[in-house]
Formats: structure tokens, sequence, C-alpha cells
């Protein structure tokens, strides 16, 4: 038998919002992000999306979901956003943003609402891997069921 998931704030609104999904857990390694967990889990780091907290030119938060091999272009996303800027947040402004440690963040179950930006390939996967609000806990889903649940706006941000 598998070892027991967490039941985190993600879990908590995946589970409301009825979605099906698989829990991933592996042994998390500090800096060692979507290519450690994509080896460790034995998938296409192509298919593991990270969650990123970025700010706008006014310190607004937002919420970018990328490709795990792909890193994202900030000044092309502030563009499509119309922001004149957006850049990644320290880590403890984004943990404050999200309610989420750094290295285990959803953007299920968000402490504040945020928009959320997602890369237009990362919807169409069949299947992702996305954090399931702990660090070392992945969730496995559905593409479609992330954007019916995230209701995000697409974007073509890689890098």
């Amino acid at each position: 038998m598998s070892p027991k998931h967490p039941v985190t704030m993600a879990v908590r609104a995946l589970r409301e919002h009825g979605v099906s999904f698989t829990p991933h857990l592996y042994a998390w390694e500090p800096h060692g992000g979507t290519r450690a967990s994509a080896d460790a889990l034995g998938i296409d780091e192509h298919r593991v999306v990270k969650t990123l907290i970025f700010e706008d030119d006014g310190k607004r938060p937002l919420c970018v979901l990328m490709h795990g091999d792909r890193e994202v272009s900030a000044k092309n996303l502030a563009r499509q956003i119309g922001a004149k800027s957006v850049g990644p947040c320290a880590p403890a402004v984004a943990q404050k943003h999200s309610g989420y440690q750094v290295g285990g963040t959803s953007p299920f179950g968000l402490r504040r609402a945020m928009p959320i930006y997602v890369e237009r390939s990362v919807a169409e996967l069949p299947a992702l891997w996305i954090n399931g609000g702990a660090r070392g806990f992945l969730v496995e889903i559905a593409g479609s069921e992330l954007v019916r649940v995230l209701a995000p706006v697409l974007v073509e941000a890689a890098a």
C-alpha cells in the first residue's frame, strides 16, 4: 500500500470541485525543481507543471503555470496581460500571497484570489503533474480539469 498523501488546501479544493486526481509522493530536494520530481517519478519534465507566483508593476500578485522544462518570459507575459512589467516574487512574498511554502506551491486553494495565467500548451495536456500543496507531493490530473477548476487566462509566455 502506498503511503498516505497529505490533505492540503489544494487537495481540499480538488475534492470540492470533484476533480479526479492521482497523488504522487517523492523525496523532495531543495533546488531540485521539476527536474528532480520528474526523475523521481519517472515522467517527462514537460508534463510536470510549475506554479510560480509573480507580481506586476503595481505589486499585485499573479499565478503563472508553466511546463517544468520551460521558462517564463516576463517581458512576453507582461505584454500579453497589459502590465508594464512582471517578475517572480521573493520566496517570503510568494508564500504570503499563496499560503504555500516555496517548493510546495499549488494553484489550487491559494490563500489570496489572484489572476491565474497558464501556458496554452499546458492546458492541452491530456495528463499533467502539478504540486498538491506540499513539498514532495504532486497530483496527476487532466489538463481539461485544470482549466475547468481554475478558469485561467491562457497565454503564450514561454521563453
